[in-house]
C-alpha cells in the first residue's frame, strides 16, 4: 500500500459488496479499527458507507450498525429498498447504491487526492477513470482470494493500486471477546446476516 502522510483521503464503502468479501475471507469487519487505520496513513477527510435498508420492518438487522457507524465517524448513505415481482412471479428486494456512491466520489474528488474505494463491482471502472483523469489516485480494496473472486478484473486493472482485504484482516478484523468483555465501543456485526 503506498500511501503518503499529507495527502487527502476518502473512504468508499459499498457496504453489502464489503460485508460479502469478509464473509468470504470468513471475518468480520471491525468497522472502529479499518476508520483508525486508515486515518493513520493519511488526512482522512470522510469515510463514506452506502446500504440500502428496508424501511418496513419492525426491525432491521443493519440498524445498529448504521446507527454506530453515523455515530463514530462515517458519513452514512442510505436509501429504502424496492419491492418487486419478477417474471417468474417471484418477490424480489432490490437496493442498489451504485449511482449514489458514483455521485459523491465525482463531487468529492476535488477535495481528495486519494481515493479508496471498497468494492469489486466492475460497473466502478469508468468511475475510477474519470477520477484518475482529475488527478485522484484511486486504490480499490476488495479480494481475489474468495472463491469467486469477488473483484471484477477490469476494475482491479484500472486501479492505480488494489488492496488484498485478507491481507488488511490482522488489522481490522473484528475480535471477538466473551459476552463479559465486550465494550460498548464496537461496532455491531454480522448486520447483514439477516438483511
Amino acid at each position: 500500500m503506498i500511501f503518503y502522510q499529507q495527502e487527502r483521503l476518502a473512504l468508499f464503502i459499498d457496504g453489502a459488496n464489503l460485508y460479502a468479501a469478509a464473509r468470504a475471507l470468513g471475518f468480520d469487519i471491525d468497522y472502529k479499527r479499518l476508520l483508525d487505520m486508515f486515518a493513520s496513513k493519511g488526512r482522512l477527510i470522510r469515510a463514506f458507507y452506502y446500504t440500502a435498508l428496508v424501511e418496513d420492518q419492525e426491525y432491521s438487522p443493519i440498524r445498529p450498525l448504521v446507527d454506530w457507524l453515523d455515530y463514530n465517524g462515517y458519513t452514512m448513505v442510505t436509501k429504502p429498498t424496492k419491492e418487486f415481482t419478477d417474471a417468474s412471479g417471484r418477490r424480489k428486494i432490490k437496493g442498489n447504491m451504485d449511482i449514489e456512491l458514483a455521485i459523491d466520489v465525482m463531487e468529492m474528488a476535488e477535495h481528495v487526492d486519494h481515493i479508496l474505494l471498497f468494492s469489486g463491482d466492475g460497473d466502478f471502472r469508468r468511475l475510477v477513470e474519470a477520477v484518475q483523469r482529475k488527478g485522484v489516485r484511486v486504490s480499490v480494496v476488495s479480494t481475489v482470494r474468495s472463491q469467486p473472486s469477488m473483484v471484477a478484473d477490469e476494475l482491479r486493472r484500472q486501479a492505480d493500486n488494489f488492496i488484498e482485504l485478507q491481507e488488511l484482516s490482522p488489522v481490522i478484523a473484528r475480535v471477538h471477546h466473551h459476552r463479559e468483555s465486550l465494550q460498548n465501543d464496537s461496532p455491531p456485526s454480522s448486520a447483514y446476516d439477516h438483511a
